[in-house]
């Protein structure tokens, strides 16, 4: 079910906006509910990876592995 919102922006960046999605043959309302749906999304498990990868920034090898090296099982 869709719902309708209002939106209120500058007149001339909608119209912009509206060219652009003309010019990709698409509508303002269907970028938008793409942009909603994308920004509804639950990233917080990038975020968390983000988080740790920063944590452990410090680590380093001690030296550069050898391809053969970084393929050993």
């Amino acid at each position: 079910m869709l719902k309708n919102i209002t939106l209120s922006a500058d007149a001339k960046l909608i119209e912009k906006a509206r060219k652009k999605a003309r010019d990709q043959h698409t509508t303002l309302n269907s970028e938008f509910r793409k942009w909603l749906e994308k920004y509804s999304i639950d990233n917080s498990g990038a975020i968390n990876y983000a988080v740790i990868m920063k944590q452990l920034d410090y680590a380093e090898a001690g030296y550069k592995f050898s391809r053969d090296e970084l393929n050993e099982r």
